[in-house]
């Protein structure tokens, strides 16, 4: 298999994944996600906040089964960003956030029988 993989991408067949265009603000609940970040949207989140996120390239996780490792923002860091009225003010909260996030396990209930 590993053989099939090289030869794909020498032969230039296999693309890197391209980030899907900004949907709609997310519900509050909802997963968002940008390289190995994860956000879970809280009340608060405003439609400036959310075009800046998503011009940032933050997207919302669509698909169930997403089994990536994520680091996982702090609640009380995501409310402090979600307070943030400028870009400026977005671009250094989200950093402090960022490196402060944590590696949550990822746990496996394994298959049913």
């Amino acid at each position: 298999m590993k053989f099939v993989y090289s030869a794909r991408r020498v032969l230039g067949l296999i693309k890197r994944r391209a980030v899907p265009p900004p949907g709609r603000k997310p519900r509050q609940g909802a997963k968002i996600v940008r390289g190995d970040l994860r956000i879970t949207v809280q009340a608060g989140l405003t439609e400036n906040t959310w075009r800046w996120l998503a011009a940032e390239g933050w997207r919302e996780v669509t698909y169930p089964d997403d089994r990536r490792n994520y680091r996982d923002v702090p609640s009380s860091r995501v409310a402090e960003l979600f307070d943030a009225s400028d870009p400026d003010q977005l671009r250094q909260r989200l950093e402090v956030a960022a490196s402060e996030a944590i590696q949550r396990p990822h746990i496996s209930l394994g298959r049913r029988r």
